[in-house]
């Protein structure tokens, strides 16, 4: 069974992410994949680089990702670039980590952006964590140190809360204690075995 897990930044989608895969889930982050896509050497730097130059290296060339954020994040034309350049390749990562599953197991694919990027309608359920924006919002600016207006930015850039969870099968709400989380993790973990018959 092909799960996706999203909802916005900072509401919790890693931590949600992880409690699955204590419980015995099999998990995948689209994260990862697009860091791995733009990996020192790669024909996905390479493209990077080639749309927005060498300002986007550290010196040891590695990506510079807070540099390369600047730029997306205040661009919607250069967002799209790079998503034309990352996405395929974080799919195809997905692709081959669930043809990798036993026949019938559930497997969970974290990827923040499946519904914008569209892809939420190519898995048989979507799980969407959420919280509200203001806890979003100041998650963004403790963890990560942006400003309000950068955070703003952040968030502009995906889709409402709101609307993903109007259009989810099931929804984990982060604005509570991290217990309150982990229970309701663990009950999606039971709750996808529940739906599953392995063959």
């Amino acid at each position: 069974m092909r799960v996706a897990l999203t909802g916005g930044i900072a509401t919790g989608k890693s931590v949600v992410a992880r409690a699955l895969r204590e419980a015995g889930v099999a998990t995948v982050d689209a994260d990862v994949l697009a860091r791995d896509a733009v990996a020192p050497g790669s024909p996905g730097l390479a493209e990077v680089v080639a749309r927005f130059g060498e300002a986007v290296l550290r010196p040891d060339g590695t990506l510079d990702r807070a540099a390369l954020g600047a730029v997306v994040f205040s661009d919607a034309a250069a967002r799209r670039d790079l998503e034309r350049m990352v996405h395929p390749r974080v799919r195809a990562g997905i692709d081959t980590f669930f043809a990798t599953l036993a026949s019938g197991a559930a497997g969970i694919a974290e990827i923040p952006l499946a519904y914008e990027t569209g892809w939420a309608s190519t898995f048989d359920l979507v799980v969407v964590v959420a919280c509200r924006r203001e806890t979003q919002r100041a998650r963004l600016m403790a963890r990560d140190g942006f400003t309000a207006a950068d955070a703003d930015r952040r968030l502009a850039a995906q889709w409402p809360i709101t609307d993903k969870v109007r259009l989810a099968d099931a929804v984990v709400v982060t604005d509570g204690d991290m217990a309150s989380t982990l229970t309701q993790a663990a009950r999606l973990a039971a709750w996808l075995r529940g739906r599953c018959r392995p063959s």
